[in-house]
């Protein structure tokens, strides 16, 4: 695997990429495509390199690049916040590709790319959503918490959670919880109009997949459709669900080129 590139960001920090370059940007020319990798993920999951093989065989640009703290990027995971991974985003789209482009976020790139979106609305053509979770660290972390965990939380500054997968906890700041109340987007209409498709297993034990209708419900545009799959999990990595990520890919920048 190549060595990824590097652009710089706020604090000394860099941000590492992969770019699959596409034909040159003209006019009718298919949207780019930039994935948005979720809470503690980093840009060589399985779905992300699958959407880069695809993207590369369709012959369409494709952006991966990890966060502040993730992955290859500099920086400390705990030092991270929604503001600051959604500025990431938002510095990549700007730094790194032409043209419109359609996002494609994982549980919290879900809303990372909400956010992007309502930031360079001129500049996105679509959204796809896999277990999107705009507002998860208030709907499902902060109100799962007992009493204890939630003093923890305000006393230390950090706590450490025990993952439902079997892997090492992780770690949520009393900054992450605080500062993602300034991004905070189902309360109210969100002012996005472009098509959004979402993919959302029944099954997943961390994003109940109820969310999706409720995102839905909250979009400004009608060009929203949900997909919801039973007995998909949260990750909705195995085979037979990147074949699905892939044609709602491709089904959504069909739609766009109408």
């Amino acid at each position: 695997m190549s060595e990824p590139g590097a652009i710089d960001r706020p604090g000394g920090h860099t941000l590492a990429y992969h770019a699959t370059p596409g034909p040159a940007t003209t006019s009718g020319a298919a949207p780019g495509v930039v994935f948005l990798g979720g809470f503690m993920s980093d840009m060589t999951g399985t779905k992300a390199m699958a959407l880069e093989d695809h993207c590369r065989a369709r012959g369409l640009s494709f952006l991966r690049f990890d966060y502040l703290g993730h992955g290859q990027s500099s920086g400390a995971f705990v030092d991270g916040t929604i503001g600051r991974w959604a500025d990431d985003a938002i510095a990549a789209i700007d730094n790194l590709t032409e043209g419109p482009q359609v996002l494609v976020g994982s549980s919290m790139g879900g809303w990372i790319m909400l956010l992007a979106a309502l930031a360079r609305p001129a500049r996105i053509a679509g959204l796809l959503g896999i277990a999107a979770a705009p507002d998860f660290t208030e709907d499902l972390i902060r109100h799962g918490l007992d009493q204890g965990q939630r003093a923890t939380l305000m006393d230390e500054g950090v706590l450490n959670l025990a993952s439902d997968d079997g892997e090492a906890p992780y770690a949520i700041t009393r900054s992450l919880i605080e500062e993602a109340r300034d991004h905070l987007l189902l309360g109210g209409p969100i002012a996005l109009a472009c098509p959004v498709r979402l993919l959302q297993g029944m099954a997943d034990r961390d994003v109940p997949w109820r969310s999706a209708l409720n995102l839905t419900d909250k979009l400004a545009g009608n060009d929203v459709e949900v997909t919801l799959i039973k007995g998909g999990d949260h990750r909705l990595s195995e085979a037979r669900d990147l074949e699905r990520l892939c044609r709602a890919l491709d089904g959504l920048i069909e739609e766009i080129g109408k």
